[in-house]
Protein backbone atom coordinates (compact mmCIF):
# COMPACT_ATOMS: atom_id res chain seq x y z
CA UNK A 1 0.00 0.00 0.00
CA UNK A 2 1.37 3.39 -1.01
CA UNK A 3 0.08 6.58 0.64
CA UNK A 4 0.47 9.65 -1.58
CA UNK A 5 -0.29 13.18 -0.38
CA UNK A 6 0.03 15.74 -3.18
CA UNK A 7 -1.31 18.66 -1.13
CA UNK A 8 2.09 20.37 -0.97
CA UNK A 9 1.93 21.04 -4.71
CA UNK A 10 -1.78 21.71 -5.18
CA UNK A 11 -1.60 25.49 -5.01
CA UNK A 12 0.76 25.58 -7.99
CA UNK A 13 -2.40 24.98 -10.06
CA UNK A 14 -3.55 28.53 -9.26
CA UNK A 15 -2.64 31.87 -10.84
CA UNK A 16 -3.51 34.93 -8.73
CA UNK A 17 -5.79 32.80 -6.54
CA UNK A 18 -7.69 31.49 -9.59
CA UNK A 19 -7.59 27.91 -10.86
CA UNK A 20 -5.59 27.55 -14.07
CA UNK A 21 -6.10 24.28 -15.94
CA UNK A 22 -2.77 24.53 -17.76
CA UNK A 23 -0.92 24.88 -14.47
CA UNK A 24 -3.04 22.02 -13.10
CA UNK A 25 -1.79 19.78 -15.92
CA UNK A 26 1.80 20.46 -14.85
CA UNK A 27 0.94 19.75 -11.19
CA UNK A 28 -0.92 16.49 -11.90
CA UNK A 29 1.76 15.13 -14.24
CA UNK A 30 4.40 15.80 -11.61
CA UNK A 31 2.32 14.44 -8.72
CA UNK A 32 0.41 11.48 -10.20
CA UNK A 33 1.65 10.44 -13.66
CA UNK A 34 -1.11 8.82 -15.69
CA UNK A 35 -4.02 10.49 -13.88
CA UNK A 36 -4.37 13.61 -16.05
CA UNK A 37 -6.17 11.99 -18.97
CA UNK A 38 -8.56 10.10 -16.66
CA UNK A 39 -9.65 13.37 -15.08
CA UNK A 40 -9.92 15.25 -18.36
CA UNK A 41 -11.94 12.48 -20.02
CA UNK A 42 -14.33 12.29 -17.05
CA UNK A 43 -14.76 16.07 -17.06
CA UNK A 44 -15.44 16.05 -20.80
CA UNK A 45 -18.27 13.51 -20.35
CA UNK A 46 -19.86 15.64 -17.64
CA UNK A 47 -19.67 18.82 -19.72
CA UNK A 48 -21.15 17.00 -22.71
CA UNK A 49 -23.97 15.87 -20.40
CA UNK A 50 -24.78 19.48 -19.54
CA UNK A 51 -22.41 20.61 -16.78
CA UNK A 52 -20.84 24.05 -17.12
CA UNK A 53 -17.12 24.69 -16.69
CA UNK A 54 -17.77 28.26 -15.54
CA UNK A 55 -20.73 27.58 -13.24
CA UNK A 56 -20.18 24.03 -11.99
CA UNK A 57 -16.42 23.51 -12.05
CA UNK A 58 -14.58 26.78 -11.44
CA UNK A 59 -16.36 27.75 -8.19
CA UNK A 60 -15.55 24.34 -6.64
CA UNK A 61 -11.93 24.45 -7.81
CA UNK A 62 -11.38 28.06 -6.72
CA UNK A 63 -12.85 27.25 -3.32
CA UNK A 64 -9.92 24.91 -2.57
CA UNK A 65 -7.60 27.93 -2.60
CA UNK A 66 -9.94 30.02 -0.45
CA UNK A 67 -10.75 27.35 2.15
CA UNK A 68 -7.25 26.97 3.62
CA UNK A 69 -8.50 25.68 6.99
CA UNK A 70 -10.64 22.96 5.44
CA UNK A 71 -7.80 22.04 3.09
CA UNK A 72 -5.42 21.57 6.02
CA UNK A 73 -8.02 19.63 8.02
CA UNK A 74 -8.60 17.25 5.11
CA UNK A 75 -4.87 16.61 4.72
CA UNK A 76 -4.45 16.00 8.47
CA UNK A 77 -7.41 13.60 8.53
CA UNK A 78 -6.02 11.80 5.48
CA UNK A 79 -2.81 11.06 7.37
CA UNK A 80 -4.61 10.06 10.57
CA UNK A 81 -6.74 7.50 8.73
CA UNK A 82 -4.01 6.09 6.48
CA UNK A 83 -1.33 5.88 9.18
CA UNK A 84 -0.50 2.16 9.54
CA UNK A 85 -3.71 1.32 7.66
CA UNK A 86 -2.35 -1.83 6.05
CA UNK A 87 -1.23 -3.09 9.46
CA UNK A 88 -4.76 -2.50 10.80
CA UNK A 89 -6.29 -4.37 7.85
CA UNK A 90 -3.87 -7.25 8.32
CA UNK A 91 -4.66 -7.48 12.03
CA UNK A 92 -8.40 -7.79 11.27
CA UNK A 93 -8.45 -9.81 8.04
CA UNK A 94 -5.05 -11.51 7.99
CA UNK A 95 -4.27 -9.93 4.61
CA UNK A 96 -2.95 -6.65 3.27
CA UNK A 97 -4.32 -4.59 0.38
CA UNK A 98 -2.22 -3.70 -2.65
CA UNK A 99 -3.37 -0.20 -3.62
CA UNK A 100 -2.18 3.38 -3.92
CA UNK A 101 -4.24 5.92 -1.92
CA UNK A 102 -3.78 9.47 -3.15
CA UNK A 103 -5.05 12.81 -1.88
CA UNK A 104 -5.04 15.06 -4.93
CA UNK A 105 -6.61 18.06 -6.65
CA UNK A 106 -8.85 16.66 -9.36
CA UNK A 107 -11.37 18.18 -11.74
CA UNK A 108 -14.47 17.53 -9.62
CA UNK A 109 -14.19 13.83 -10.52
CA UNK A 110 -15.41 12.72 -7.10
CA UNK A 111 -14.47 12.75 -3.43
CA UNK A 112 -13.56 9.07 -3.67
CA UNK A 113 -12.77 7.22 -6.89
CA UNK A 114 -11.41 3.70 -7.30
CA UNK A 115 -9.69 3.23 -10.63
CA UNK A 116 -6.52 1.86 -12.23
CA UNK A 117 -3.51 3.92 -13.23
CA UNK A 118 -0.67 2.34 -15.19
CA UNK A 119 -2.07 -1.08 -14.29
CA UNK A 120 -2.21 -0.45 -10.52
CA UNK A 121 -5.36 -0.04 -8.40
CA UNK A 122 -5.64 3.51 -7.09
CA UNK A 123 -8.02 5.27 -4.70
CA UNK A 124 -8.16 8.91 -5.75
CA UNK A 125 -9.45 11.34 -3.11
CA UNK A 126 -10.41 14.66 -4.70
CA UNK A 127 -9.78 17.44 -2.23
CA UNK A 128 -11.94 19.86 -4.26
CA UNK A 129 -15.01 17.66 -3.68
CA UNK A 130 -14.02 16.85 -0.09
CA UNK A 131 -13.86 20.57 0.71
CA UNK A 132 -17.10 21.31 -1.18
CA UNK A 133 -18.97 18.60 0.73
CA UNK A 134 -17.21 19.48 4.01
CA UNK A 135 -16.01 15.89 4.39
CA UNK A 136 -12.77 16.98 6.02
CA UNK A 137 -13.09 15.35 9.45
CA UNK A 138 -11.50 12.09 10.52
CA UNK A 139 -14.90 10.40 10.57
CA UNK A 140 -15.67 11.53 7.03
CA UNK A 141 -12.22 10.50 5.85
CA UNK A 142 -12.73 7.10 7.48
CA UNK A 143 -15.84 6.69 5.37
CA UNK A 144 -14.07 7.70 2.17
CA UNK A 145 -10.87 5.72 2.60
CA UNK A 146 -12.01 2.59 4.45
CA UNK A 147 -15.07 2.14 2.25
CA UNK A 148 -13.09 2.37 -0.99
CA UNK A 149 -10.34 0.15 0.44
CA UNK A 150 -13.06 -2.40 1.20
CA UNK A 151 -13.98 -2.44 -2.50
CA UNK A 152 -10.32 -3.00 -3.41
CA UNK A 153 -10.06 -5.85 -0.88
CA UNK A 154 -13.18 -7.43 -2.37
CA UNK A 155 -11.82 -7.14 -5.91
CA UNK A 156 -8.36 -8.38 -4.91
CA UNK A 157 -9.39 -11.43 -2.89
CA UNK A 158 -12.93 -12.17 -4.02
CA UNK A 159 -15.22 -12.26 -7.02
CA UNK A 160 -16.09 -9.03 -8.82
CA UNK A 161 -18.95 -9.62 -11.25
CA UNK A 162 -19.20 -7.39 -14.31
CA UNK A 163 -21.91 -9.05 -16.40
CA UNK A 164 -25.32 -10.01 -15.10
CA UNK A 165 -27.96 -12.41 -16.48
CA UNK A 166 -30.85 -10.19 -15.39
CA UNK A 167 -31.13 -6.38 -15.39
CA UNK A 168 -32.25 -6.42 -11.75
CA UNK A 169 -29.06 -8.27 -10.79
CA UNK A 170 -27.00 -5.12 -11.39
CA UNK A 171 -28.51 -3.29 -8.44
CA UNK A 172 -28.77 -6.37 -6.25
CA UNK A 173 -25.04 -6.77 -6.85
CA UNK A 174 -24.48 -3.12 -5.96
CA UNK A 175 -26.37 -3.65 -2.70
CA UNK A 176 -24.11 -6.64 -2.03
CA UNK A 177 -20.78 -4.96 -2.80
CA UNK A 178 -21.66 -1.76 -0.92
CA UNK A 179 -22.66 -3.91 2.04
CA UNK A 180 -19.29 -5.69 1.85
CA UNK A 181 -17.49 -2.33 1.94
CA UNK A 182 -19.64 -1.10 4.83
CA UNK A 183 -18.89 -4.19 6.93
CA UNK A 184 -15.20 -3.86 6.02
CA UNK A 185 -15.35 -0.31 7.46
CA UNK A 186 -17.11 -1.51 10.59
CA UNK A 187 -14.55 -4.23 11.23
CA UNK A 188 -11.58 -1.89 10.85
CA UNK A 189 -13.26 0.66 13.16
CA UNK A 190 -14.18 -2.13 15.58
CA UNK A 191 -17.87 -1.23 15.84
CA UNK A 192 -20.61 -3.25 14.07
CA UNK A 193 -23.00 -0.31 14.47
CA UNK A 194 -20.67 2.22 12.84
CA UNK A 195 -21.94 4.06 9.76
CA UNK A 196 -19.99 7.03 8.49
CA UNK A 197 -23.29 8.35 7.09
CA UNK A 198 -24.84 8.61 10.56
CA UNK A 199 -25.59 12.31 10.91
CA UNK A 200 -28.77 14.03 12.11
CA UNK A 201 -30.40 10.76 13.21
CA UNK A 202 -29.76 8.94 9.91
CA UNK A 203 -29.13 5.50 11.44
CA UNK A 204 -32.00 5.73 13.91
CA UNK A 205 -34.33 6.55 11.02
CA UNK A 206 -33.01 3.63 8.97
CA UNK A 207 -33.35 1.26 11.94
CA UNK A 208 -36.97 2.30 12.36
CA UNK A 209 -37.78 2.03 8.64
CA UNK A 210 -35.77 -0.99 7.51
CA UNK A 211 -38.89 -2.87 6.36
CA UNK A 212 -40.03 0.11 4.27
CA UNK A 213 -36.57 0.40 2.73
CA UNK A 214 -36.29 -3.28 1.82
CA UNK A 215 -39.86 -3.50 0.47
CA UNK A 216 -39.30 -0.44 -1.70
CA UNK A 217 -35.94 -1.74 -2.91
CA UNK A 218 -37.57 -5.03 -3.96
CA UNK A 219 -40.38 -3.22 -5.78
CA UNK A 220 -37.93 -0.93 -7.57
CA UNK A 221 -35.47 -3.62 -8.64
CA UNK A 222 -37.16 -4.52 -11.92
CA UNK A 223 -37.29 -0.93 -13.17
CA UNK A 224 -34.28 0.56 -11.42
CA UNK A 225 -31.75 2.54 -13.47
CA UNK A 226 -28.84 4.79 -12.65
CA UNK A 227 -31.10 7.76 -13.38
CA UNK A 228 -34.02 6.79 -11.12
CA UNK A 229 -32.39 4.78 -8.31
CA UNK A 230 -32.77 6.40 -4.87
CA UNK A 231 -30.56 4.21 -2.67
CA UNK A 232 -26.90 4.82 -3.45
CA UNK A 233 -25.32 8.25 -3.16
CA UNK A 234 -25.55 11.44 -1.13
CA UNK A 235 -27.19 13.14 -4.16
CA UNK A 236 -30.29 10.88 -4.09
CA UNK A 237 -33.02 10.76 -1.50
CA UNK A 238 -35.26 8.06 -0.07
CA UNK A 239 -37.99 9.82 1.92
CA UNK A 240 -35.53 12.64 2.57
CA UNK A 241 -32.61 10.41 3.53
CA UNK A 242 -29.51 9.69 1.41
CA UNK A 243 -27.46 6.49 1.19
CA UNK A 244 -30.13 4.12 2.55
CA UNK A 245 -28.78 1.41 0.20
CA UNK A 246 -25.56 1.38 2.18
CA UNK A 247 -27.50 0.79 5.38
CA UNK A 248 -29.54 -1.99 3.78
CA UNK A 249 -26.43 -3.52 2.23
CA UNK A 250 -24.70 -3.68 5.61
CA UNK A 251 -27.75 -5.33 7.18
CA UNK A 252 -27.81 -7.84 4.31
CA UNK A 253 -24.12 -8.76 4.66
CA UNK A 254 -24.34 -9.06 8.44
CA UNK A 255 -27.23 -11.49 7.96
CA UNK A 256 -25.10 -13.65 5.63
CA UNK A 257 -22.16 -13.50 8.06
CA UNK A 258 -24.24 -15.24 10.70
CA UNK A 259 -23.45 -18.48 8.87
CA UNK A 260 -20.52 -17.65 6.55
CA UNK A 261 -17.01 -16.22 6.86
CA UNK A 262 -16.22 -12.80 5.35
CA UNK A 263 -13.73 -14.27 2.89
CA UNK A 264 -16.27 -16.85 1.75
CA UNK A 265 -18.92 -14.15 1.23
CA UNK A 266 -16.69 -11.97 -0.95
CA UNK A 267 -16.42 -14.96 -3.33
CA UNK A 268 -20.18 -15.24 -3.83
CA UNK A 269 -21.49 -15.49 -7.37
CA UNK A 270 -24.58 -13.52 -8.33
CA UNK A 271 -26.74 -16.65 -8.04
CA UNK A 272 -25.59 -17.04 -4.42
CA UNK A 273 -26.32 -13.37 -3.75
CA UNK A 274 -29.87 -13.86 -5.08
CA UNK A 275 -30.45 -16.89 -2.85
CA UNK A 276 -29.02 -15.13 0.21
CA UNK A 277 -31.20 -12.08 -0.44
CA UNK A 278 -34.32 -14.23 -0.46
CA UNK A 279 -33.28 -15.71 2.89
CA UNK A 280 -32.61 -12.21 4.19
CA UNK A 281 -36.12 -11.09 3.15
CA UNK A 282 -37.55 -14.10 4.97
CA UNK A 283 -35.71 -13.12 8.14
CA UNK A 284 -37.37 -9.70 8.13
CA UNK A 285 -40.94 -10.95 7.63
Amino acid sequence: MNIIDTSAGMLTAYELHQFDIEKWKIYIDASLPGVKQLCLDDMKKCIEAGCSWKEDYLPVLNNVYLEAEKRREAAASFHRVTDHLNEKINSVFGRTVDVDIALYLGLCNGAGWVTAVCGRPVILLGIEKIVELNWCSIDDMNGLILHETGHVYHAQYGRWEREFPLPSDRFLWQLFVEGIAMVFEQRIIGNPEYFHQDKNGWKAWCDAHVEVIVQSFCRDLETMSFENQRYFGDWVSFDGHPDVGYYLGARFIRFILESESFDRVINYKICEVRAAFQSFLGSLS
